[in-house]
């Protein structure tokens, strides 16, 4: 996956977007844009929970 700046992914978003969406869809779609960047950095980080780690975790609730 070729690295892209955060304005080059926004517009890339945008591009695809139809011409008469409504700012609700536009912001919702930046929206993710941001959610996927920070779970791609967050993965880089190391700041994952296993499969396990997470049944674990419910089975205390």
């Amino acid at each position: 996956m070729q690295n892209q700046t955060l304005k080059q992914e926004v517009m890339e978003t945008l591009r695809h977007l139809p011409d008469d969406a409504d700012i609700d869809e536009i912001m919702y779609r930046l929206y993710v844009v941001d959610k996927l960047r920070k779970s791609r950095e967050a993965i880089r980080q190391g700041q994952i929970v296993t499969h396990e780690d997470l049944k674990r975790e419910i089975e205390q609730w």
